[in-house]
C-alpha cells in the first residue's frame, strides 16, 4: 500500500515536471490517459 502511494507521488512529480517543461505534451498525455483535474 505504501509502495503504491510512492508510485503515485513519483508519477505526480513527473507530471508536474513535464507540465513545466512541455505543457503541450503534458496536456496531450492527460487527454490520452483520460485524467481530469
Amino acid at each position: 500500500r505504501r509502495g503504491l502511494l510512492r508510485m503515485v507521488s513519483r508519477r505526480r512529480k513527473l507530471l508536474d515536471y513535464l507540465k513545466s517543461k512541455d505543457a503541450e505534451r503534458y496536456t496531450a498525455l492527460i487527454a490520452k490517459l483520460g485524467l481530469r483535474k
